[in-house]
């Protein structure tokens, strides 16, 4: 695929951004996790858990796009590395929108429900639909797979110097269509209940005068940073998916569309922050052990 001069600059800043910010970020939420974890086990610290090890998953496999960018978009790393690559990518994407959704789904139940939620809040609910929605992305994400080894017609064995960009039309006559169902099913579904349980929860809590005012801009804070994400990272790489479905071709700018959905590794910590109440009171916690050692 074409690139337009200089492009392989902007790929490497992206990444490099999102590595340095993300990576810290997250292992600072993990660690804090555990600590939450093994205090009191609540059902939405096991979909945080998840959401954080689904984004080191991806910034694991960053620095094999950082080196196929600093090498002018060529990829000269063993091939091998390259499905796998680009399977923990697109994963990435879709089971970080799955969580988003489930947690915007608790959320909206603990406000709207409160009595029927503390009566039902097991953390083994959480446990089931993170395996349901890790089975799910990764299941849909196989594709990449599908058409890399078992499609004829692989335009990989030709040039194996680009990595996942280069398709044949059978390839993309398998591919377009499956490109459209993930959309659907993994995109659109998951944003359609995300805006609908946000919206009901900032709503209900702002109708609720003994709440606080910091818990209530949290709420809106948590809203908003899901929102960026979804609109953001994702909406313009999903759009790709349906044009390409709609022409019969990947569609050029889907690689720079694909480049905006990096940036989900960096924002999810944002909403780790506006998730956990006890965020600032736990870090405290954490600084007066590290001096005490």
């Amino acid at each position: 695929m074409p690139y337009f001069q200089g492009a392989e600059k902007l790929f490497l800043t992206v990444y490099i951004i999102t590595f340095v910010t993300g990576l810290p970020l997250n292992i600072m939420a993990l660690c804090i996790l555990i600590k939450k974890c093994s205090q009191k086990l609540v059902p939405v610290d096991i979909l945080l858990f998840n959401l954080t090890i689904s984004d080191l998953l991806l910034l694991f496999f960053l620095p094999f796009r950082m080196a196929e960018a600093a090498s002018g978009m060529r990829w000269l790393i063993p091939y091998v590395f390259c499905p796998l690559s680009a399977f923990m990518y697109f994963s990435s994407i879709y089971i970080t929108s799955l969580f988003l959704m489930a947690i915007s789904v608790e959320r909206y139940l603990a406000v709207a429900f409160p009595i029927k939620y503390k009566l039902l809040r097991k953390p083994i609910y959480s446990v089931v639909a993170s395996v349901i929605i890790w089975v799910t992305a990764t299941a849909h994400c196989s594709i990449v797979y599908i058409v890399e080894h078992f499609v004829t017609d692989n335009m990989t064995s030709v040039n194996m110097t680009a990595c996942y960009d280069t398709f044949s039309p059978i390839q993309l006559q398998v591919l377009l269509p499956v490109r459209f169902e993930i959309c659907l099913l993994l995109y659109c579904g998951p944003l359609v209940v995300t805006v609908f349980c946000y919206t009901n929860f900032v709503r209900i809590l702002s109708m609720q005068p003994r709440i606080k005012k910091k818990r209530k801009l949290r709420a809106i804070g948590l809203s908003v940073a899901t929102m960026i994400t979804f609109m953001v990272c994702f909406l313009p790489y999903n759009v790709s998916h349906i044009v390409g479905f709609i022409e019969g071709e990947s569609p050029k700018w889907r690689v720079y569309a694909l480049l905006l959905s990096t940036f989900n590794a960096s924002m999810d910590p944002i909403i780790f922050y506006f998730s956990c109440g006890s965020l600032k009171k736990i870090c405290f916690q954490g600084l007066d052990n590290f001096e005490g050692v």
